[in-house]
């Protein structure tokens, strides 16, 4: 099943999607919205961002190569951060590189989206609080992640987290190609089945230091070929079994 927020009036309407149809929800589906009986056409160009999280969490180097190619040791457990959600952007907007920095940089990623009160959860059970998935992409001033030795400000401006084009919520997490193309130009090529934390111990261990309320997103790391973005690109992050995420760098 296929999940949106569709453009309409100042909060939008989340909708389940069924090919060209869309079947309006009264609220998100994980605040317990139900079809209303209400359906409209729709295109690429009706899709918002189509998640409101009151947190977004980011993992650190969760896959080998890359953390090599920062020249980072490997954790040996995850390593978090939050994105503000006032980052988010959705599927076709145009993202703002900020004077603040010389160097911003895509980073492809699978997202998580929770469905349900996560708080110690067993790795077991973990996948039980997920309500689905979606292509997402971390962008990253990386000059001022190096400056600042944390992440907050690197990962946090405006428009720094696009997320969409749906959530997804058939699917399995374990060995999904994720891809970044910018300019049409394939930047990144890698599988989650990479990822030295699997979804499943991912949101077990988040939600021993926080609770996840449903909605809240996790960020699932990167594979390497993370590179510099600028004025004018058109990015692509496309994940098998979700779809791509199209959005431009503003310029």
């Amino acid at each position: 099943m296929r999940i949106a927020l569709l453009h309409s009036g100042p909060e939008g309407r989340f909708a389940r999607l069924d090919d060209q149809r869309a079947f309006l929800l009264s609220a998100a589906p994980w605040l317990g919205g139900r079809e209303t009986g209400e359906s409209r056409d729709w295109t690429i160009a009706d899709l918002a961002c189509p998640v409101r999280p009151t947190k977004i969490v980011g993992i650190g180097r969760n896959y080998a190569a890359h953390a090599r190619e920062l020249g980072h040791e490997i954790p040996t457990e995850p390593l978090l951060f939050l994105k503000a959600p006032s980052a988010l952007a959705g599927p076709g907007d145009a993202i703002a590189l900020p004077p603040e920095s010389a160097r911003v940089e895509h980073e492809a990623e699978l997202a998580v989206v929770v469905g349900k009160r996560a708080k110690n959860v067993a790795r077991a059970d973990a996948l039980g609080h997920v309500f689905g998935y979606a292509c997402a992409c971390d962008v990253t001033a990386r000059d001022l992640q190096r400056k600042d030795v944390q992440f907050a400000r690197a990962k946090s401006f405006d428009g720094f987290c696009p997320i969409g084009p749906w959530i997804e919520t058939e699917l399995a997490p374990l060995d999904l190609s994720v891809a970044c193309r910018v300019d049409g130009v394939v930047r990144q090529d890698g599988s989650t089945s990479q990822m030295i934390f699997s979804v499943p111990e991912l949101v077990s261990f988040v939600s021993r230091m926080m609770t996840l309320e449903p909605g809240d997103v996790i960020l699932t790391g990167t594979p390497e070929g993370v590179g510099p973005i600028a004025a004018g690109n058109a990015v692509e992050v496309a994940i098998a079994g979700i779809g791509t995420l199209a959005f431009r760098v503003a310029g």
